[in-house]
């Protein structure tokens, strides 16, 4: 049984992690890893094992008020060896040393593993259902949408926090500009100062993926996914829409969407305070 060192993750290994990600079928993006760093470069573990990575796990702290853990992989190789539990535990009492006190855990994991997570306090919310569809070019102007660069980025990280659980300016910003994708912003009353949503499309290892798809009401939501489709026009499209948003998952049914994975949005401690309706589309299930 391998006695593995736990310690701080190294930028190159994250690239690894997400190479391991691709091989588990999660279809991470392309250039994912330079806006998970950002987010929190001390926010990830790693189990060594005789020099060699043997696994991975995400303990990002936003803030300090709000944490999630993710990504969390175990070479296939040394799996059933004991390598994750290690990883897990201190994983667990490093993400609460990071945070203020009472603040809540989020994950999203795989719903086979929603008992091992229940032990660890965790307790289930809802499920994220991914939907593919194919992109397309709109057949007629998309009104109401403009390029996210054309909002001021306090406009844009507002709207950001009203619908994530704690502010993430250091993720959202290389988030929005990465290469391969596009960002775009909801605008229905005709200003940049008052936003009805944004979204980011991204290159993913297979097609594109929409992450997140934030909006104040469905006819914003709608604008923004015809706008992140003609980016991917052919390509593969994914989106994470919340169980609990009927509309989302009525607009992924609108447009010929089918459901192709699920995982368990799980929380260890209140469930956060943000405007869930609004979350037609998660950020990420690695990040949250």
């Amino acid at each position: 049984m391998p006695n593995p060192i736990i310690r701080s993750l190294e930028r190159p290994e994250l690239d690894t992690a997400l190479e391991w990600a691709a091989k588990e079928n999660w279809n991470p993006g392309i250039h994912d890893a330079n806006s998970f760093w950002a987010a929190d470069p001390d926010g990830f573990l790693a189990a060594e094992v005789n020099g060699q990575l043997a696994g991975v796990l995400a303990v990002v702290s936003y803030d300090g008020r709000f944490g999630f853990v993710g990504l969390f992989i175990v070479r296939p190789d040394l799996r059933k060896q004991g390598i994750g539990r290690a990883l897990w535990a201190d994983g667990m009492k490093t993400m609460r040393s990071r945070l203020l006190a009472g603040a809540t855990i989020g994950l999203d994991g795989v719903l086979p593993m929603r008992a091992a997570y229940e032990k660890s306090g965790f307790v289930y919310h809802t499920r994220h259902i991914r939907f593919e569809g194919v992109g397309a070019r709109p057949t007629a102007p998309v009104n109401g949408v403009a390029p996210a660069a054309r909002v001021p980025f306090a406009n844009l990280l507002a709207l950001d926090t009203e619908h994530f659980p704690a502010p993430r300016p250091r993720f959202l910003t290389p988030w929005l500009r990465q290469p391969d994708s596009a960002a775009f912003a909801a605008t229905p009353r005709g200003t940049m100062g008052k936003l009805g949503g944004y979204a980011v499309v991204r290159k993913c290892r297979r097609g594109f993926k929409i992450g997140p798809l934030f909006a104040k009401d469905d006819a914003s939501a709608e604008a923004l996914l015809l706008s992140c489709s003609g980016h991917a026009a052919g390509q593969p499209l994914f989106l994470d829409v919340p169980e609990t948003n009927a509309p989302g998952l009525a607009l992924a049914a609108k447009y010929a969407m089918k459901e192709v994975f699920s995982c368990a949005r799980m929380y260890n401690g209140p469930v956060p305070t943000f405007h869930q309706s609004g979350v037609y589309g998660v950020t990420s299930l690695e990040l949250g």
